[in-house]
């Protein structure tokens, strides 16, 4: 037994290097896989679609919000289409002038196309598919032409429920696209703008998942 006593340390002592090596990697993969510092200055790729995604996401939701006008809706569905129009509006132009001022195109929407960029309903003519045409449908929470459509040619008496439904698949991909935003971006404002977007439309999902009960 005595002759193996070298051989057990020499065994042993390896493993322990081993140890210390394998733990060292793991430091250096946490290391590496930490976020990158946030800036109030510069931004990065994932910024830019960010924000470029989210014009074009927002003013869908908006043109949802549209076509509740004129409609006959209980007063809970007509306060949270409101609501929508409330806080989406100014963050499309806040994410514009991000876009512009880091030189790079603003992206056309279903809103310039049904509106001319005004507020209101549009040519009566235009429907939704034409407003979609040379629109990114491959978004999360993204209707489709022939979605809009359907909604927008919906009796009253089915409107309401396909509207909350819709727009319930809608703000979850928001929620989606703004934790993308916030595991990839360095713009520190385009970041907290992710997390203002989470958080009021996790909140809505809620209410709307009330509302078809």
């Amino acid at each position: 037994m005595r002759t193996h006593r070298p051989l057990i340390r020499t065994t042993w002592a390896a493993a322990g290097l081993a140890v210390l090596l394998t733990l060292s990697a793991c430091g250096g993969s946490e290391e590496a896989a930490k976020p990158q510092e946030l800036s109030e200055t510069e931004h990065n790729k994932a910024d830019v679609a960010f924000a470029t995604d989210m014009i074009q996401h927002h003013a869908q939701a908006m043109s949802m919000v549209d076509l509740t006008m004129d409609r006959d809706l209980e007063p809970e569905v007509q306060e949270l289409a409101d609501a929508i129009r409330a806080a989406q509006s100014p963050e499309i132009e806040t994410m514009s002038g991000w876009l512009q001022e880091w030189g790079e195109e603003v992206p056309s929407t279903m809103r310039d196309h049904v509106n001319g960029g005004h507020e209101g309903h549009g040519d009566e003519d235009s429907s939704m598919s034409d407003s979609m045409a040379g629109m990114d449908h491959d978004m999360p929470g993204m209707m489709s032409a022939e979605d809009m459509d359907t909604l927008e040619n919906a009796s009253d008496a089915e409107f309401s429920d396909m509207w909350l439904e819709m727009m319930i698949e809608h703000h979850k991909g928001a929620v989606e696209m703004s934790e993308t935003e916030q595991d990839e971006g360095r713009f520190k404002p385009a970041v907290d703008l992710a997390g203002t977007i989470i958080e009021s439309q996790s909140t809505e999902i809620d209410t709307m998942e009330k509302l078809l009960g």
